[in-house]
């Protein structure tokens, strides 16, 4: 794990110091090794001096490793001409390591081996590739893995995060799009749809048989992202969604050491507290003082990269949650971020129930689903990476997904005034053997729960701002801008 970078000029001109920009900047990533690539040559060191010094290119990729697993290695890796640069996983199960399994697909036909590895392999992942004198980007088909690109006074990067193209100048900055390639040349780039998730048929099926099929899926999805791994860290609330994880991580014999973020006092502390005794798991609560809100404020907008209250407000939660598991050792997170648009657990689909009906809820559910890389899996893997975590999440499995989005509304909310919602994981969580006190339990928003949207509230209007944005703003201008270091 850690960070990718790569640029290619289109006047012929060296990429090798915009992509050494590029790795300087995301150093937080990873600063275990670092690696440059160009046409017909790799050097990676233990420093970026080490790594970039003296070299020349009109096309580089470039990388900075933090080792999470033993199979973690230095990078750029080669196959013939091909030059590569992974992030991410593949979930097979396999021995090989996720880069070698990449590398293999460019063999024979290198132009082919980015499809070959969205069509064939699961996992989170992204990747730029030098086949010849091209450029070569892929990311997987739900955007797990953060892959941004851009155009700059001529020539075209990409990176990991925003900032590293912020910092060579390329202003109109795009999330790459999920389950596609690009392929970039002197002459221009195209982007090719690969495999993307599309509105799935809806189905017909009996609700037993459905949750039969979610709990398989949701076990398989479990079973996959634990292979080789002996010790995990699980965000929890007490709630639905991770609860289901913690009873699934159980009873795969993995080591599972529940974290929960919160204030004195607050009530949604004790009922994590409470389901963790239920379940038989260890707990760590981490109490946050409110000055510590005010201090990490900064850094999590810094992370994010977008002046978004509730992406602040989801972040700071998730940055103490990595920052404990790191702290104690435990490199791999787990987390339930999908399963609110996937089942429809959020309170604003029984407004769309109302106003759109039944098929206007099945709509909204997929494009939640779809548009899930930027709004929620972006933000989340960029705020663990900063604590070197990798964030695995079941509930973004391929196959559960597609299986999922083709429920009818009904198995999911019974009608526009169910106060609980998601009905058809509810009764997995009950087959499964958790407790009515936690699979009947509502559904609150992890701001609300953990108390981190009322503390930002207090803190805007202490710093005299009329709203949280206000104060968000303010920040976002002095940190983005004026002071692109971490602060």
């Amino acid at each position: 794990m850690g960070a990718l970078v790569a640029a290619l000029s289109r006047e012929g001109r060296d990429a090798v110091s915009k992509v050494a920009k590029m790795m300087e900047t995301l150093q937080h990533r990873g600063n275990e090794a670092y690696g440059v690539a160009i046409r017909d040559y790799v050097r990676t060191g233990s420093s970026l001096r080490e790594a970039a010094s003296g070299l020349e290119s009109p096309v580089a990729v470039g990388h900075v490793l933090s080792r999470v697993l033993r199979e973690d290695r230095p990078q750029p890796v080669q196959h013939g001409t091909v030059k590569l640069v992974f992030e991410g996983r593949f979930y097979q199960l396999q021995e090989e390591g996720s880069v070698e399994v990449a590398l293999k697909k460019f063999e024979g036909k290198p132009l082919e081996g980015a499809e070959l590895i969205l069509k064939g392999l699961e996992g989170a992942y992204a990747f730029a590739a030098i086949v010849g004198d091209s450029l070569v980007l892929g990311r997987d088909p739900l955007g797990l893995i953060p892959l941004y690109y851009g155009e700059g006074r001529g020539f075209y990067a990409a990176a990991s995060e925003r900032k590293a193209l912020w910092a060579v100048g390329v202003k109109d900055v795009k999330s790459f799009p999920p389950g596609y390639v690009a392929y970039f040349s002197a002459g221009g780039y195209s982007l090719k749809p690969v495999r993307v998730l599309t509105k799935p048929k809806r189905r017909r099926v009996p609700l037993e048989e459905a949750v039969k099929t979610i709990k398989g899926l949701l076990a398989e999805a479990v079973r996959k992202r634990t292979y080789g791994l002996r010790r995990v860290a699980l965000a929890f609330s007490g709630g639905l969604d991770s609860s289901v994880l913690a009873a699934l991580l159980k009873s795969e014999g993995v080591k599972v050491q529940l974290v929960t973020v919160g204030f004195d006092g607050e009530e949604e502390v004790r009922s994590a507290v409470d389901a963790a005794e239920t379940l038989g798991l260890p707990i760590h609560v981490k109490k946050v003082p409110e000055a510590d809100v005010e201090e990490v404020l900064p850094r999590v907008l810094w992370l994010v990269e977008e002046p978004s209250p509730l992406a602040v407000s989801i972040g700071v939660s998730f940055y103490w949650v990595a920052e404990a598991a790191s702290k104690a050792g435990l490199r791999i997170l787990f987390a339930g971020q999908g399963s609110d648009e996937l089942f429809g657990g959020y309170h604003r689909y029984l407004d769309v129930y109302r106003s759109l009906g039944d098929e206007g809820v099945w709509d909204v559910l997929y494009r939640d689903v779809k548009s899930s890389y930027e709004r929620n899996f972006e933000r989340d893997e960029k705020v663990c990476s900063f604590h070197h975590v990798e964030l695995r999440l079941p509930f973004a499995d391929w196959n559960l997904v597609k299986f999922a989005l083709s429920l009818p509304t009904s198995l999911k909310i019974s009608s526009p005034h169910d106060p609980l919602r998601k009905k058809v994981l509810r009764k997995v969580a009950e087959e499964i053997g958790l407790p009515p006190e936690i699979y009947g339990r509502r559904k609150r928003a992890i701001q609300y729960a953990t108390g981190i949207d009322k503390v930002l509230r207090r803190i805007a209007k202490r710093r005299r701002r009329k709203t949280l944005r206000g104060l968000i703003e303010d920040y976002w201008g002095r940190i983005v801008w004026e002071n692109p270091e971490p602060p």
